[in-house]
């Protein structure tokens, strides 16, 4: 099974460009899936799907989500709005007023989280939402599960984007999730750059955004000290491939701009990869 995942697209930057960059570098991370090779079973797109919730920007991000062939799985994020989102696309779940809901026709159970409290920039998970999230896992526990959400529940080091561990929310979403043996990772985006890292006994894999990145910066911050530190830089629009193949997730991260080939596959490669596949069938099928 393969995931394709797409976050932080924040359509509206530029309030009433059609042409904005946001949409342009959404546009070439699309094109860049559509041409993927086997496609991908599924879309995920993570969160701050607009700039600031407005109707208009969602009609945009629908309009641009259109005709793609695999189907696509939404989840909000701090930039969105759930009323403005729920008139767009009336037919992404909710319950209890907040739009978490599970997919389940896929060999990969996903559960797809909201993490939003509106207003707020940081994560939110509150008890009702926790119990939500614990009935679902209680109910398949067999079923390998991944956890779909917009704020990465983890500290990452970053200067300014980073998350406190001992938030009550991500306790809260700790509890939930530590020690399930059916939940094979967890999947978001928010801090707009690729990070990998272990929680609550599992994979956390963060998605790069398809607006600007964030720029890799460890230094403390002052925030009543502006220093002139790069904060947003033009990196390409970039997507996340989650392969499942029943016993564990494998994320790549991947720039959707076009790089220049230096290899293909010719007669010139061949003795490598005939060599290659041998390799694998003597590893897999030792001689006694």
């Amino acid at each position: 099974m393969l995931i394709a995942q797409i976050t932080d697209v924040h359509l509206g930057f530029e309030p009433g460009n059609e042409d904005e960059l946001n949409r342009r570098r959404l546009d070439t991370a699309l094109a860049a899936l559509r041409g993927c090779s086997p496609a991908p079973d599924l879309l995920l797109v993570t969160g701050d799907l607009t700039e600031g919730g407005a109707r208009e920007s969602y009609e945009q991000l629908r309009e641009a989500l259109h005709g793609l062939p695999f189907p696509v799985h939404l989840a909000i994020g701090n930039h969105d709005r759930r009323d403005a989102f729920g008139a767009v696309f009336p037919d992404v779940p909710t319950s209890g007023g907040f739009v978490h809901y599970a997919v389940e026709d896929h060999p990969l159970r996903l559960l797809i989280l909201d993490t939003v409290e509106e207003g707020r920039h940081g994560g939110a998970f509150c008890e009702v939402r926790a119990a939500w999230l614990t009935a679902r896992l209680d109910e398949a526990p067999e079923r390998p599960t991944l956890i779909v959400l917009h704020h990465p529940p983890a500290p990452t080091g970053l200067s300014w984007m980073t998350e406190d561990a001992d938030a009550p929310w991500i306790r809260r979403l700790r509890a939930c999730i530590e020690g399930r043996a059916n939940v094979a990772g967890l999947v978001c985006g928010h801090l707009h750059r690729p990070v990998v890292t272990a929680w609550a006994g599992t994979i956390l894999a963060i998605c790069p955004s398809t607006a600007p990145q964030v720029a890799l910066d460890f230094a403390p911050i002052d925030p009543e000290t502006p220093d002139n530190r790069p904060m947003i830089v033009a990196g390409p629009p970039a997507y996340a491939l989650h392969h499942w193949d029943g016993r564990a997730l494998v994320t790549h991260f991947a720039a959707a701009d076009d790089a220049p080939v230096l290899a293909r596959f010719t007669p010139k490669l061949q003795p490598l990869l005939r060599r290659l596949a041998h390799e694998k069938k003597q590893a897999s099928h030792p001689a006694r």
